[in-house]
């Protein structure tokens, strides 16, 4: 395998002259390259990453590995992996010859000097999900799907495949259940877990027979649908493995309670709760080099899954506990240990940014390292930090940053030839006084080709979560600069609920949905038009996903005044159906302070459906058969209204996706229609 260098591609350059330089627009969102996951070596001489590539023609990303140089500053990115595999997850071997990768559901490994061929590594008869080496290299773990009565096999794998076999060969397709999950995000259980298994890696870079490590755990190890290898970890000598789980029981649905797990890694004991007195969130273990202290993130509140992430510390040897920085109102994310270990580092959204934050752990007080946009994954190694950094008019590159801090250095530019021939918006925040007085932010993108002398259409988005936030950031899916390149200016407000400003400004929107957010975005709307007066306000639209689109039902009957038009993604337009039919219940329940039976009232109170007879504004609602989230009988009856009130209104419809839509192609007809929808009733 030899590496192949980046440079500028001759095909990719020559599509974009042809092209010439253009507005930005959805077939350049989709086709830019996604960098992520870097990996700096045991050396610290070089990074590996992960990017995602998009294979237009069939539909799909088609991801590769590479190598990026860290000693000289004139170094181009170079391609690992070959480009007939779909490798992800690159990490290295403890001597740094090699690089470990994921394809076809398998780990692999391949020399990092680019000479040789690839050794499969895993050869087992289901999928691996994710996997982890231990500190010496020696051992792998693996995450594999397998029935829990299974593990009493001397072969759990085995038994797993043979089950999953006859199924397979069996011709009724009915399913039985008792208890939930029965679906969750946009797959339905089939009886099967997730679980740790612990192998050795032989002298022939293969492993051994895996052996069940999780034996008794009734939760999915890593966590569904997207926990990460922040979830798990091995002790630095090798010996332990801490995990986050949840015991799922009969109350998975309604519970946050993750605990964190330790079990020997050659399974010699079981499972040990290590944070069982806490009935909140517990994730994200990370030991200390001397293998005596645990540091993790910890919530408070049960099943509030917006609650802030605090910082802990745990003596292993007494079980004792401290949080490390209770002062510092943010919530913490992505956690990782200098060499010295005098600092932890972590991630958390920071007023419309997502910074990379360092936390001295004697003291607890936080300091941004670094920040100008969102700062993704990133990779610690002696005095040097690697990570992902996008902004509102960049997607993601590598970036390096001395341990201390600094300035960063630009690694990778992996989009230069995409983007040097697209214009893009120019953007900045606001300010204003939204709901109770308090201070609220938001963002405004201008159009591409800015005139100041010109009024333009505005695009007025409303983010999901709701505990979420717009920022500094890039989207492939709400990215404003999609909107600012159809020649709309863009305003969003971060109102009461959003992450960022505070654990009580976060807070403030549970048992509140129609009410201050509604005020925020509607005093942001009035300030937005007052200091931007390039703003028509009488040719805009609003437009939201997940709560945004709730919010978007929920103006339709309470705001429809300002709007010429409405685009609803996978909203929530009956909220009492809301608390019935989402899988993770835990959320419409902490929203509305109980069960729909206990707290009738609390569903109704700010309730879209109730209000269907002072709808006016057009609206296009977009919604997915594999959302189960909020499932699609939501935008089939808001059509349904629409259609029955006489309503200009449209639906769009995806069968092959869920809360978000994925695929390339079905992102361009998304974005099409919607700014086609847009366009139709702002025009002149």
């Amino acid at each position: 395998m030899k590496l192949v260098f980046s440079g500028i591609a001759f095909a990719v350059a020559a599509n974009a002259a042809v092209a010439g330089p253009h507005p930005f627009g959805i077939h350049d969102l989709v086709m830019l390259d996604r960098v992520s996951d870097p990996q700096i070596s045991p050396d610290g001489k070089r990074a590996a990453y992960q990017v995602r590539e998009t294979d237009y023609e069939k539909n799909k990303g088609k991801n590769g590995i590479w190598l990026i140089d860290l000693g000289n500053p004139k170094a181009q990115a170079a391609r690992l992996t070959d480009t007939t595999v779909n490798a992800t997850a690159p990490r290295w071997s403890a001597d740094g010859a090699a690089v470990y990768y994921q394809d076809k559901g398998q780990v692999w490994r391949l020399p990092a000097g680019g000479k040789g061929a690839a050794v499969q590594v895993t050869n087992l008869a289901v999928d691996v999900n994710a996997y982890k080496l231990s500190p010496d290299g020696k051992h792998v773990l693996l995450s594999i799907d397998m029935y829990p009565d299974c593990g009493k096999e001397s072969d759990a794998i085995a038994c797993t495949k043979q089950r999953l076999d006859d199924k397979e060969k069996a011709k009724a397709t009915g399913r039985v259940y008792d208890k939930l999950f029965v679906r969750h995000w946009d797959t339905w259980a089939d009886g099967r877990r997730s679980q740790w298994f612990v192998a050795a890696i032989g002298a022939d870079g293969k492993i051994d027979m895996p052996h069940l490590v999780t034996q008794g755990i009734d939760g999915d190890v890593p966590s569904k649908p997207f926990g990460g290898d922040d979830e798990f970890e091995f002790s630095p000598d090798g010996k332990t493995v801490y995990f986050s789980v949840r015991i799922a029981g009969n109350s998975e649905p309604w519970s946050t309670n993750f605990d964190i797990y330790s079990v020997p890694a050659d399974a010699s004991a079981a499972p040990k709760n290590l944070t069982g007195a806490n009935k909140a969130w517990d994730t994200s273990p990370v030991p200390s080099a001397d293998g005596r202290t645990l540091y993790y993130l910890a919530m408070k509140r049960p099943t509030f899954e917006a609650d802030r992430f605090g910082i802990m510390a745990m003596d292993l040897a007494s079980g004792a506990t401290r949080e490390i920085d209770p002062q510092w109102d943010r919530s913490a994310g992505s956690l990782k240990l200098s060499d010295d270990g005098k600092t932890l580092y972590a991630t958390a959204d920071d007023n419309g940014e997502h910074p990379l934050f360092a936390i001295d752990v004697a003291t607890g007080n936080a300091a941004k390292l670094a920040g100008e946009g969102s700062i993704h994954e990133y990779s610690v190694r002696g005095n040097d930090i690697v990570f992902s950094r996008t902004t509102l008019k960049t997607p993601a590159d590598l970036f390096r940053i001395g341990a201390k801090g600094g300035k960063a250095v630009e690694l990778t530019n992996q989009n230069s030839t995409r983007m040097a021939f697209v214009e893009t918006g120019a953007f900045e925040p606001f300010t204003f006084k939204g709901a109770n007085g308090d201070s609220v932010q938001g963002y405004m993108v201008k159009p591409v080709g800015f005139d100041k002398s010109k009024k333009y259409p505005v695009a007025f988005l409303i983010h999901g979560g709701p505990q979420g936030a717009f920022g500094n950031d890039w989207s492939y899916r709400w990215n404003p600069q999609t909107y600012a390149g159809q020649g709309f200016a863009v305003v969003m407000v971060n109102f009461h609920g959003s992450t960022g400003y505070g654990q009580a400004f976060t807070d403030s929107i549970s048992g509140d949905w129609g009410g201050k957010p509604l005020e925020d975005l509607q005093k942001g709307w009035v300030a937005a038009l007052e200091k931007y007066t390039f703003l028509d306000g009488d040719r805009a639209c609003a437009l939201g996903a997940s709560y945004g689109g709730y919010m978007i039902y929920w103006i339709a009957g309470k705001w429809n005044q300002p709007w010429k038009c409405l685009v609803d993604h996978d909203g929530v337009f009956d909220n009492r159906m809301m608390g019935y039919s989402t899988e993770e219940l835990w959320f419409s329940e902490w929203e509305n302070k109980g069960t729909p039976w206990e707290k009738p009232d609390n569903y109704e109170k700010f309730n879209p459906v109730n209000y269907v007879k002072d709808w006016r504004a057009p609206m296009l609602v977009v919604h997915s058969e594999q959302d189960f989230r909020i499932p699609v009988e939501q935008g089939i009856a808001a059509f349904t209204a629409l259609q029955r009130r006489g309503i200009p209104s449209e639906l769009l419809t995806f069968p092959d996706e869920n809360h978000w839509v994925l695929k390339p192609q079905n992102s361009v007809l998304w974005h099409d229609t919607v700014n086609a929808w847009l366009k139709r009733w702002t025009a002149q």
